[in-house]
C-alpha cells in the first residue's frame, strides 16, 4: 500500500530535515513542564564526562530492593513531603546510567543474598547459600572450600593499597557484607557455635573470625602481598564476636547472655589487640566520639543482632547511628588515603521488612538508604568517584489496582473520580501494596518493629479492611499464600551508576558484571 503524503506532513518533514523542528512543536507542548524536564535530562546525560577510571568506588546494595520497592518508596517519600508522590525521585534514580541485572544463582531461579553478593564481589555466579566460593562448592561441606575460593573486589582493593570499608544495617557477618571478605561453605556459619563439629575439625573457620583476622588471612592466601586490614567496619551482629558468657555482655545487651561463641573467644578484644590505636564502638556515644580525621581504624557493632529498622531506631537501648551517618563517617575516614578507597554500604533491613510483610518498614528503610547515597554524593567528586547503587534481588511485592494519582501509597485503593475505597469481587476494600506470600495481614497499630509479626500465627488470605487504617506503621499487607516468611522474587533488579566507568552500566547484564564494572574503574587486576 502506497503512503500518501499530505502538504502538512511534507512541511513537517522539511522542517525536521532542515533542523527547524522546534518551530512545528506547539508552544503549549514545548512550555509544558514534562517536556522541559525531559529536555533537561537529555542535556545532562549528554554532558557526562568520558573519563572511565576512578580513584574511589562506592557500591550501595539495597538488600531486597526490587523495582516495585523503588517505585513505592519514591511515592511514599513524595507523600511524606506533602506532594502527590508519583512525580518524586529517589536521588540515585537520577544518576545518568542505568542497567537491569539478572539475579539468578547457578543452582536457583530465585536467588539468595549469599550467591548474589558473591557474584557482585567476584565476577562469577555461584550457588545459593555459599559465600566467596565458586559453584564447585557443596553447601555445608567444609572439605569442598579449599581450592574453590574466589578473590573479591575488597581484597583486591586492599592489595592495591586502597582504603576499604564495609557497612551494613544487618549483622556484619550476614550474607551480603560477609561476601566482601569471607569464604564459607555455608552463609549460616556466622560464628563457631553455628558450625557442625566436622566443619570445625576439618579446618574451616567462622565468618566473624575471618572478619577480625582479615589482614593475616589475605596475606597468607595471596603470597607476597602486604595489606593493612579493613579500615572501617560498621553494622550489627555483636553476638557472633563475644563468648557465650554473661560477663561479656555489652551495656545494651537485650538477651540474658549476649554472646553466642562457644570457643570462649572475645573477637572484639582480639581486634583491638591487632589495632591498638583504633576504636571499637558499640553505641551512638562511641560513634559520635570517633574522629575520622585523626582516629585509627573503626570497628562498630551497634546491636546484638541486626541493627534497628530506621523507623524503630529511636527505640534502641543505647542508641545507634543511621545508615546515612555511618556512610558519612566512613567516607570521611577513607578519603584520607591519597590512593583512593573502596566502600560497600548495605541497607540490609529493606529485605527484612519485606520478609515480615511490612511495606512500611521496607519503604522507610529504602528512603533512608537513598539519603545515604545522597550523603555519599555530597562528599565525593563525580569526576573521580564511581557510585553504583543496586540490589541483590527483589521480593514478591506488588503495586496493584487502579488507584488515582496521589492516593496514599500505603492506603486502600480509591479509583480515579471516586472518593470511597474500591471494592474487590468479594465486596471488601483492598490495598495498593501487597505480597504474593508470607504471614499476611497484621494490624499492630503504631508498632515500628516489623519483626513483631513473628510472634503471631500467619493470617494469609483476605480480611475486611473497612475500619483498618492501613497507613499506620504497624499494618502488614495481606498475602495470598501462607508462608512463615515472605520470599524473594526472581525478576531483574535495577542498577544506577554515576562517575568514571558508569557509562558501561547499560542494557541487561548478569549480576557478575558488577564486579567487572568496579574492576574496570579501579584497575584492581593487572593484565
Amino acid at each position: 500500500m502506497k503512503k500518501i503524503w499530505s502538504a502538512t506532513s511534507c512541511v513537517i518533514a522539511l522542517a525536521v530535515s532542515a533542523g527547524l523542528n522546534a518551530q512545528v512543536i506547539p508552544t503549549h507542548q514545548s512550555n509544558n513542564d514534562w517536556y522541559k524536564n525531559a529536555q533537561a535530562e537529555i542535556a545532562a546525560k549528554l554532558a557526562v564526562s568520558n573519563n572511565f577510571k576512578a580513584k574511589n568506588v562506592i557500591l550501595f546494595v539495597g538488600d531486597g530492593m526490587g523495582v516495585s520497592t523503588l517505585t513505592a518508596s519514591r511515592i511514599l517519600k513524595g507523600q511524606m513531603e506533602g506532594k502527590q508522590g508519583e512525580e518524586e525521585y529517589l536521588g540515585f534514580e537520577k544518576f545518568p546510567h542505568t542497567a537491569l541485572v539478572k539475579t539468578y544463582n547457578v543452582d536457583a531461579q530465585t536467588p539468595d543474598s549469599a550467591g548474589t553478593m558473591t557474584a557482585m564481589m567476584s565476577g562469577i555466579k555461584t550457588d545459593v547459600g555459599v559465600i566467596g566460593v565458586d559453584e564447585d562448592i557443596q553447601r555445608g561441606e567444609c572439605s569442598t572450600v579449599s581450592g574453590n575460593e574466589v578473590a573479591t573486589a575488597l581484597e583486591l582493593a586492599e592489595i592495591k593499597g586502597l582504603s576499604t570499608g564495609v557497612i551494613s544495617t544487618a549483622r556484619i557477618t550476614h550474607a551480603t557484607p560477609a561476601a566482601t571478605y569471607a569464604k564459607s561453605a555455608d552463609r549460616n556459619w556466622e560464628d563457631v557455635s553455628d558450625m557442625p563439629e566436622e566443619a570445625v575439625t576439618g579446618g574451616c573457620v567462622d565468618i566473624a573470625h575471618q572478619l577480625v583476622n582479615f589482614e593475616s588471612i589475605v596475606e597468607s592466601r595471596y603470597l607476597g602481598v602486604d595489606v593493612d586490614g579493613i579500615d572501617v567496619v560498621m553494622g550489627g551482629g555483636r553476638r557472633h564476636f563475644l563468648p557465650k558468657d554473661a560477663a561479656y555482655n555489652s551495656a545494651d545487651a537485650s538477651s540474658e547472655v549476649e554472646g553466642d561463641r562457644t570457643d570462649s573467644r572475645d573477637l572484639t578484644a582480639e581486634w583491638l589487640a591487632q589495632y591498638p590505636d583504633s576504636s571499637y564502638v558499640m553505641d551512638q556515644t562511641g560513634f559520635d566520639s570517633y574522629d575520622p580525621e585523626t582516629g585509627g581504624k573503626l570497628f562498630g557493632l551497634f546491636n546484638e543482632s541486626h541493627m534497628q529498622y530506621e523507623a524503630d531506631r529511636a527505640n534502641d537501648i543505647a542508641g545507634e547511628p543511621s545508615l546515612s551517618a555511618m556512610t558519612e563517617k566512613a567516607i570521611q575516614k577513607l578519603d584520607n588515603n591519597e590512593k583512593g578507597f573502596f566502600l560497600m554500604v548495605e541497607s540490609g533491613r529493606i529485605d527484612h521488612g519485606h520478609h515480615a510483610g511490612s511495606a512500611y518498614n521496607a519503604l522507610t528503610d529504602t528512603i533512608e538508604f537513598a539519603k545515604a547515597v545522597e550523603k555519599a554524593n555530597e562528599l565525593t567528586n563525580p569526576e573521580d568517584t564511581l557510585i553504583i547503587v543496586t540490589a541483590d534481588h527483589g521480593h514478591v511485592f506488588t503495586i496493584a489496582g487502579y488507584p488515582k494519582r496521589g492516593n496514599p501509597i500505603l492506603g486502600t485503593v480509591v479509583e480515579v473520580g471516586k472518593t470511597e475505597p474500591a471494592q474487590a469481587s468479594d465486596g471488601m476494600p483492598y490495598t495498593t501494596l501487597g505480597y504474593t506470600n508470607g504471614l499476611g495481614f497484621r494490624d499492630l497499630g503504631t508498632e515500628t518493629n516489623a519483626d513483631a509479626t513473628y510472634a503471631t500465627e500467619h493470617a494469609a488470605g483476605r480480611h475486611d479492611l473497612t475500619t483498618i487504617d492501613t497507613t499506620t506503621s504497624g499494618f502488614h499487607q495481606e498475602a495470598l499464600i501462607p508462608k512463615s516468611s515472605e520470599t524473594h522474587s526472581g525478576e531483574d533488579i535495577s542498577l544506577h551508576a554515576q562517575g568514571p566507568g558508569a557509562q558501561l552500566a547499560q542494557g541487561v547484564i548478569e549480576q557478575s558484571v558488577v564486579f567487572h564494572l568496579i574492576n574496570q574503574s579501579l584497575d584492581l587486576i593487572k593484565q
